[in-house]
């Protein structure tokens, strides 16, 4: 690109240890960059798509982060370890295949059909972690972000499960990484 980059945001899982904040940064630093701000990875997708109330749930492929938005503030963040690397895994043992092949089928989108059923149940285990953590808020819509909703029936299994309308951007996958840009800005 011909462009120099000096300082960088990165993201965490919401609700992690302060000492894996500063492990985190310690990664982005080894590179050269500076940390000018570390956000959690719902609120970064929040920025995104102008949320100011609701819950952003960022499902990764390890874990399952959740932030709970009021006024534009977050009031509740939460992450779980449950996400696309569990579809997989149900998915390679149902297939009887290794991880890597489960994984290829996971992502491909002529194999939707064959690979939803499988992980649906996955998916609503998650909605119901969602349902248990949005107890208690007044949380009106979900937003859905990251690689492991992009499933063309995801938002329905989690407004089934949750009762509460789901919606997921077009591009699910992108909407927290360029939220953690669009956050690298000096705190």
């Amino acid at each position: 690109m011909g462009v120099e980059f000096y300082e960088a945001a990165t993201a965490i899982p919401p609700g992690i240890i302060s000492g894996n904040v500063k492990v985190i940064s310690n990664v982005v630093e080894s590179v050269g960059l500076d940390v000018v701000n570390v956000i959690d990875e719902p609120t970064a997708a929040a920025s995104v798509l102008g949320i100011t109330d609701g819950a952003v749930v960022d499902v990764g492929g390890g874990t399952t982060g959740i932030s709970i938005l009021k006024d534009g503030k977050v009031i509740f963040t939460a992450d779980e370890p449950t996400g696309g690397t569990h579809m997989t895994l149900v998915l390679a043992g149902s297939l009887g295949c290794s991880f890597e092949e489960a994984e290829r089928i996971k992502k491909d989108p002529k194999q939707e059909m064959l690979v939803f059923p499988v992980v649906k149940p996955v998916i609503e285990k998650m909605a119901a972690i969602v349902a248990r953590f949005i107890e208690g808020y007044d949380v009106d819509v979900i937003y859905v972000v990251g690689g492991a909703c992009s499933f063309k029936k995801f938002e329905s299994v989690f407004e089934k499960e949750t009762g509460v309308k789901t919606i997921k951007p077009k591009e699910p996958l992108l909407v927290t990484p360029l939220g953690i840009a669009m956050n690298c800005n000096k705190q």
